[in-house]
């Protein structure tokens, strides 16, 4: 008897989670709302991805796991690669991070190129079918999902022994679990009022991005805006402005220019001031960050929840596209929903506390003892690591999901302070 999977969802969770089911089912159908492009474009279901999108060093070793030659691949269509603190300006609390080379490979390009090139190498696998065009009508359990073509096509059950969702943050999961007379998941929500403006420009070239491929400039508490700025493909220079908490970037350039010459540190005004701008801005809301917890219920068989769908993180930390292909990574070995649910939520905790922990401390809120004494922590490092490199690489391991936060409470980080 054949073993199908369908996977709701063709973004980068999907499409990864794909990939990784691909060696132990015989057919995995990949079920997708939008009309995919043909090649690197936007798309109207992924909203986000005209901004800023980063791919951690750990994220891109296991996309590497899932789809050998990735890297090489968006090279050579244009993206760039770069050690992710040797090629990187981290200004944290308004101070540059030493740089240095970890050796740790970081990947720049824009969000359409990097789905593209994992979907490109996601169809060419034999025993996945990607269908564009669909609606999910919902879950039958036992029997598979109910699709329907938008174009025309009529309505199917497309039988599934495994379901996957990664239909991301507007999944509507918890509402099919009701429907089966399952309990919702818990949830974790933080608000944080998050607005991003971007806009593209031409490499202005000279000095002012050097060698470095991604610029970050931090909000710290009394600083609730912020911007990173990363190279693209096509000789080109993206630029995000975030605020948080009323914080709203503009979309007009001048008042875009404005925006970014208010910043901590000037290297973006600096860019924004010398690059040609191509297109208007386009801008994104985010209101809150939102981690369901499917581990702690009791799901029908044959049903997992990936990506966002699962946990969706603070975009500006850049975690999502990582952690979505961490969490694939773990299908490889285990596709229990039980153990696969406890698996992720484990994989998630690190992330999940470290920008939770640095959200809490810019609004002012009081930590309770046990998050307290971890974010001061944080900030001395970072404060110290802007002199010392050594400090630098190992808050730069954690922060790319190389290392776990536990890495930082190792005695000669608390001698190195204390120094």
């Amino acid at each position: 008897m054949k073993q199908n999977a369908v996977v709701l969802g063709g973004g980068v969770a999907g499409l990864l989670a794909a990939a990784a089911l691909a060696p132990r089912y015989d057919i995995i159908e990949i079920i997708e709302r939008d009309d995919l492009p043909e090649g690197p474009e936007a798309r109207r279901g992924a909203p986000q991805g005209r901004h800023v999108h980063a791919m951690l060093p750990r994220g891109l070793q296991a996309i590497e796991r899932l789809l050998p030659g990735t890297t090489d691949r968006l090279t050579e269509a244009g993206g760039m690669r770069g050690d992710v603190l040797g090629n990187a300006r981290w200004y944290l609390n308004g101070l540059l991070l030493r740089q240095s080379d970890l050796g740790l490979t970081a990947i720049t390009a824009s969000r359409p190129l990097i789905e593209h090139t994992i979907r490109a190498a996601v169809r060419a696998l034999p025993n996945i079918v990607l269908r564009d065009g669909h609606d999910i009508i919902g879950l039958d359990p036992g029997r598979g999902v109910q699709v329907t073509d938008r174009h025309g096509g009529g309505s199917r059950v497309i039988p599934a022994s495994l379901v996957v969702d990664a239909t991301g943050r507007a999944s509507r999961m918890p509402q099919w679990l009701a429907a089966f007379g399952c309990a919702p998941p818990p949830e974790d929500a933080v608000p944080i009022d998050l607005r991003y403006a971007s806009r593209v420009f031409e490499d202005p070239g000279g000095d002012l991005l050097g060698d470095d491929l991604v610029v970050i400039t931090a909000r710290y508490p009394g600083r609730r805006r912020s911007s990173v700025m990363q190279r693209l493909e096509h000789n080109r220079v993206l630029v995000t402005l975030a605020g948080v908490h009323g914080e709203r970037p503009p979309g007009d350039l001048e008042g875009f220019t404005e925006y970014a010459g208010s910043l901590s540190v000037p290297d973006t005004a600096k860019v924004v001031a010398a690059g040609h701008p191509v297109g208007d801005a386009v801008t994104y809301h985010f209101p809150a960050y939102v981690r369901r917890r499917y581990e702690r219920v009791e799901l029908p068989p044959g049903l997992l929840v990936i990506g966002d769908a699962a946990c969706a993180f603070n975009p500006v930390y850049g975690q999502g596209m990582s952690t979505a292909a961490m969490s694939a990574e773990l299908l490889l070995d285990d596709v229990d929903p039980q153990h696969f649910h406890a698996a992720q939520a484990q994989l998630h905790e690190a992330p999940w506390t470290l920008a939770v922990g640095a959200d809490l401390a810019l609004d002012g809120v009081p930590l309770d003892d046990n998050a307290k004494a971890p974010a001061e922590l944080v900030r001395r490092l970072q404060l110290a690591a802007a002199e010392d490199a050594e400090l630098a690489a190992a808050f730069i391991r954690v922060t790319s999901l190389v290392d776990s936060p536990r890495a930082l409470a190792e005695p000669w980080i608390a001698e190195r302070l204390t120094r």
